[in-house]
């Protein structure tokens, strides 16, 4: 899909996707795996990473 370097850390990199409501949020590593960070919308600790298609 994506065929540069620059375009698939913009699209994909340190996106994580809200299990809940499926709004997207841009979060470091380690403090989604912390737990401290939530969704925006709905408040859930429960995010994945975004999927590449």
């Amino acid at each position: 899909m994506v065929q540069f370097k620059e375009a698939e850390k913009r699209l994909f990199k340190n996106k994580y996707v809200c299990k809940k409501c499926k709004s997207v949020r841009r979060a470091p590593v380690m403090k989604v795996l912390a737990g401290q960070i939530k969704c925006r919308k709905c408040g859930s600790k429960a995010l994945r990473v975004k999927r590449k298609k």
